[in-house]
């Protein structure tokens, strides 16, 4: 009878697998298949690049804003209850973005609605993930289709919206979403939650508002430095005041013996800390460079959107190689190697790119670059996760994914605004290197963070060489 269930009940924990992993590809995917579609919905909704900008990057604000309490309300509400409510909104926004007539449609349909949507249904697939898979090397299995889907999604978001938009139109690649949505909705119908959800699980709704409303700004003010720096300056002061507000409300709340939004305790672990630092770092990059080569070959070379999206094929494959062998990496490899040596490649890559694309006008030229930023990217996407995941038991997981997911969509955010900041100020050669050699920086804080990993982050005791000595969380 045991032998029975148990292809049963491996045959349900794939098609679970399968369906977290196409949820991180779908919302990874609307993050940047919009870059290839600059110049065509900016003709056709009369507005501009920069207008353009603003949806890609409020999609990717609201995200990072509502992942922490989307990750708390799992635990009051059950994890898929909140991965299919999620899933409905986004399709609601993906159909509304698909029909809109102007600028202002579409940021409601493609930034708001599907950035609510991702934020309920995003901390569940990596809760889920984290349940059903407790050993390390399935875990690292797990997280790698899901990181390996969520990557090609964003790397590949160029390729395909572009042969969308090129074929049909950029309002057909929002139908496609909402399609791949209806798919995941019937993978996930039979999902049992591994965890019972708990009714009377309290909810910090003023830790909620003022988490949302500090990170909010301090993007805006990102966004806001080509038009005025002391208005950047003002937002970014504000943002930073209004996060120590949230900070000062959970530590009363805590010493009240009351619940908040996100304990304290989660940001003592330095190995989570510095797991949580790589992870933004690299989602700025990926989504950094995405934005800036898509921008730059449309408004300065003038490539279409398909030919914009191929050049983006030698990313694709990149993270593709490495993010499908993670399972064996991390079974060969610490997580702190995999990590720093993804850093290495991808800012060798940028360097590749920057010297490449200014010394030829080919679109040969970006290739050499995209692939080794791709195959960076891809070795370290996954470890990082499993660094942060890896660092809590069970019943913080609702919480340390909330911040997870929200700490990468910050960096997603974060990539988009500095890099269309500067790329807005002048479309030129000039601003696109300029633009790139600020992301290589970036990349060089998060080489340095993961270096100070211990060799056995990610690692359960039981897995830990007992004559291995890990430095101790602070």
């Amino acid at each position: 009878m045991a032998e029975a269930i148990a292809p049963t009940r491996t045959a349900a924990k794939r098609r679970v697998l399968a369906a977290l992993a196409l949820a991180q590809f779908i919302c990874s995917f609307a993050g940047s298949n919009m870059n290839v579609m600059i110049n065509d919905i900016s003709k056709d909704l009369d507005t501009t690049v920069q207008g353009v900008q603003v949806a890609i990057t409020v999609f990717l604000l609201v995200m990072a804003a509502l992942m922490i309490p989307g990750g708390k309300l799992t635990e009051r509400y059950g994890r898929k209850r909140c991965f299919l409510t999620g899933l409905v909104i986004y399709a609601v926004g993906a159909l509304l973005s698909a029909a809109a007539p102007g600028l202002g449609v579409l940021i409601l349909g493609n930034s708001l609605f599907e950035g609510v949507g991702t934020a309920l249904l995003i901390p569940p697939v990596y809760i889920l993930a984290t349940l059903l898979y407790p050993e390390v090397t399935s875990r690292a299995r797990a997280f790698g289709v899901i990181m390996a889907l969520g990557g090609i999604g964003a790397a590949a978001g160029p390729l395909i919206g572009g042969l969308i938009t090129s074929a049909i139109s950029w309002r057909a690649a929002f139908v496609f979403q909402a399609l791949v949505i209806a798919v995941i909705v019937l993978l996930s119908l039979r999902m049992s939650d591994p965890l019972p959800p708990d009714p009377d699980a309290s909810f910090d709704v003023l830790g909620a508002v003022l988490v949302a409303v500090g990170l909010v700004l301090v993007v805006l003010g990102i966004l806001a430095t080509d038009n005025n720096i002391w208005l950047m300056i003002g937002l970014v002061a504000l943002g930073a005041l209004v996060l120590w507000w949230f900070f000062r409300s959970v530590r009363a709340k805590e010493a009240a013996g009351e619940e908040p939004l996100l304990p304290l305790a989660l940001f003592r672990d330095r190995v989570s800390n510095l797991g949580l630092v790589t992870q933004n770092v690299q989602w700025l990059m990926l989504m950094g460079t995405s934005f800036t080569v898509a921008a730059y070959l449309q408004v300065v070379r003038h490539y279409d959107a398909i030919q914009t999206g191929v050049i983006f094929t030698a990313a694709t494959l990149g993270l593709l190689l490495t993010s499908l062998g993670a399972e064996r990496m991390a079974k060969r490899r610490s997580q702190r190697l995999l990590i720093t040596s993804g850093f290495a490649v991808s800012i060798v890559g940028i360097v590749v790119l920057i010297v490449l694309a200014g010394a030829y006008s080919t679109a040969w030229a970006f290739v050499p670059g995209l692939l080794l930023i791709g195959l960076g990217l891809g070795v370290m996407l996954t470890p990082s996760v499993n660094v942060v995941q890896s660092s809590f038991p069970e019943e913080q997981q609702g919480e340390i994914s909330g911040l997870s997911r929200s700490v990468s969509n910050l960096g997603s955010s974060f990539g988009t605004a500095i890099a269309g900041t500067i790329l807005v100020s002048g479309l030129t050669k000039g601003a696109y290197a300029a633009a790139m050699i600020t992301i290589a920086v970036t990349g060089l804080i998060g080489l340095a963070a993961a270096a100070r990993l211990p060799r056995e982050a990610g690692r359960t005791p039981a897995q830990t060489p007992q004559s291995t000595t890990a430095e101790p969380h602070a």
